[in-house]
């Protein structure tokens, strides 16, 4: 063998050590980074299990106050409707005749389930009303009467300050439940689409609950009278598009009525 066979070797067997070094080095560094990974991940893992069981600590507590928040609007409304002798039955009809009327007129699921949350509110002011007038058997007199109208701004002004969607859309309702589609309703005479829909609505749903049932100053109205009524207010009182959408869906109405009678 030539000495430029064996140098030639030599250098072969060099580059190949040298190569076996690198490949065991990068080899190492691999592994290495590969550990270096799988604890980053684990870490990772770890800070989004962490952060997912805060994201749902979080929102359990929302839903918990969401839920306080419902029950609180319908036993105030419950307490609102106790002191004028009304039975916690009258908050609850209301609230559903609230929602078939708001879902027959196009309001979607989320914004009716709220209006049916809200509209037990509407009397709400009812609770700084004198028993006096609150409760008199008969007619009011023209001073008892002004200060029986006083409810739906005492109400507004009870709620009004609320972020709370909920509080805010009852505040609106306890407003505006006395207004008439034709502007002689109360507090501030205002007429027909200038009135929110969720007033137009509870009006509707609380003036046929009231019609039907006995109160300190009537007895409950039959149904053809309450029926002819709103007949003679459609577009006077009452939305005439909500008094269509009443006629249309009458047996949804009488359902309601029918599982939430009061027990005498």
């Amino acid at each position: 063998m030539s000495e430029h066979e064996n140098k030639l070797i030599a250098e072969i067997e060099a580059l190949k050590e040298s190569f076996a070094k690198t490949t065991q080095k990068l080899i190492k560094d691999v592994r290495r980074q590969d550990k270096i990974m799988a604890r980053s991940d684990k870490r990772q893992q770890q800070e989004y299990d962490e952060l997912q069981r805060q994201f749902d600590a979080v929102a359990a507590l929302q839903k918990e106050i969401e839920e306080t928040q419902r029950e609180v609007v319908f036993t105030m409304g419950a307490i609102g409707e106790s002191r004028s002798k009304e039975t916690g039955n009258h908050v609850k009809r209301v609230a559903q005749y609230s929602k078939i009327l708001a879902l027959n007129y196009g309001l979607d699921e989320k914004e009716s389930e709220m209006l049916k949350q809200a509209s037990p509110m509407h009397d709400i002011g009812k609770v700084a009303i004198p028993d006096s007038v609150l409760n008199k058997p008969g007619r009011f007199d023209e001073a008892e009467r002004k200060i029986m109208d006083t409810h739906a701004e005492l109400g507004y002004e009870m709620l009004k300050m609320s972020n709370r969607p909920l509080l805010k859309m009852a505040a609106t309702v306890a407003y505006e439940h006395h207004e008439k589609w034709n502007g002689t309703g109360y507090p501030n005479q205002i007429k027909g689409e200038d009135i929110h829909i969720y007033g137009r609505i509870t009006a509707l749903a609380d003036v046929f609950d009231a019609l039907g049932s006995d109160r300190v100053y009537k007895k409950a109205w039959n149904d053809e009278k309450i029926f002819n009524l709103f007949r003679e207010e459609r577009g006077e009182h009452f939305d005439p598009k909500l008094i269509d959408i009443f006629f249309e869906n009458l047996d949804e109405f009488l359902a309601v009525r029918e599982h939430f009678k009061d027990i005498v």
